[in-house]
């Protein structure tokens, strides 16, 4: 089977292609390597793919139609896609608006214009995300819940993202899945999320931020869970003109001052904590509801953070001292 994957590169696309590798699938990957975080630690991801074999690299921006429409024809045997690139942060949104939608919304639309084209095509998976729900009081987040108010740009684009799926379900017969990440963290995360950035500023000893005290709530996921159902998923195809949006998480919500303390033990130092009130763009509380997924793909979480922070503690200390 011959699996195009979009940001190839990024946290959740290096782990979803090697599981993907793992069971011989063949894998081409796209990625721009952008500089919104290190490419450094962007190429080192792409590294250990290209050693692999069944792997092939095109370096690619997913909203360039030009490039991305040419895989049609340089790639006409794909069966399934893997739709993972996007311009990622909440907060970076309200510094730069433009490249969520030219990601986010523009990306999205040029990925279901090269799936139409491709006439083996069996299913696309994209990822959408937990931010739709915004404000949302009622818990766990269900994919019944209404979802059109939400509370930054980053989710009014993945918002976006869903609905154009809908109507190119409804008009080309596209088999698509759209799945809601919550929080995820683990090995070779992103620079700018709370785990990698509560890591370092402990080791360096600078204080981190906790809004509310701490007291915001988290679903958060370990990515081999993540990468794990992403391809349970993709084996399972949604019927071809009724596309499925699934709740991707762990089922569990943490206070992240809970977090905090279970990293502070894995990494061995103390944190410096100062307090400050919650932002506009952050919901009190993030929890997934994932009966859906485990019905269809059988999707089952396994990593509570007991065990999955000292894991991404572990590759942190490796990679801060240099691989």
């Amino acid at each position: 089977m011959t699996v195009l994957l979009t940001g190839a590169a990024g946290f959740i696309g290096m782990h979803v292609a090697e599981l993907l590798l793992s069971r011989g699938d063949e894998v081409v990957g796209i990625d721009d390597l952008n500089a919104y975080y290190d490419v450094g630690l962007k190429r080192a991801r792409l590294a250990r793919l290209e050693s692999r074999r069944g792997f092939r690299f095109l370096a690619a921006d997913v909203a360039n139609r030009e490039a991305m429409l040419a895989l049609a024809g340089l790639e006409p045997g794909t069966t399934r896609i893997v739709h993972l690139a996007a311009q990622p942060g909440v907060r970076h949104s309200l510094v730069d608006p433009y490249a969520y939608v030219q990601a986010n919304v523009m990306g999205h639309l040029v990925v279901l214009e090269l799936a139409r084209r491709l006439p083996r095509l069996e299913h696309l998976v994209y990822a959408s995300s937990s931010s739709v729900y915004g404000g949302n009081r009622e818990l766990p987040f269900a994919e019944t819940d209404r979802v059109d108010h939400p509370v930054s740009l980053y989710a009014a684009t993945k918002r976006s993202g869903e609905l154009i799926s809908e109507s190119y379900a409804h008009l080309f017969g596209l088999p698509q899945t759209g799945l809601r990440f919550f929080t995820v963290y683990g090995p070779w995360g992103r620079p700018d999320m709370a785990p990698w950035m509560f890591a370092d500023a402990i080791l360096a000893g600078r204080a981190i931020t906790l809004y509310d005290a701490g007291r915001l709530k988290r679903d958060f996921t370990f990515v081999e869970d993540i990468a794990a159902g992403v391809v349970g998923c993709l084996d399972h195809p949604a019927p071809a003109s009724t596309p499925r949006l699934l709740n991707i998480g762990n089922h569990r919500s943490v206070e992240v001052r809970r977090f905090v303390t279970v990293l502070e033990a894995a990494l061995g130092r103390p944190a410096i904590v100062v307090d400050a009130p919650r932002p506009a763009t952050d919901v009190p509380e993030t929890f997934a509801d994932i009966d859906a997924i485990r019905t269809i793909c059988g999707y089952e979480p396994r990593t509570p953070i007991e065990v999955g922070i000292p894991r991404f503690a572990e590759w942190f200390l490796s990679w801060r001292k240099g691989g």
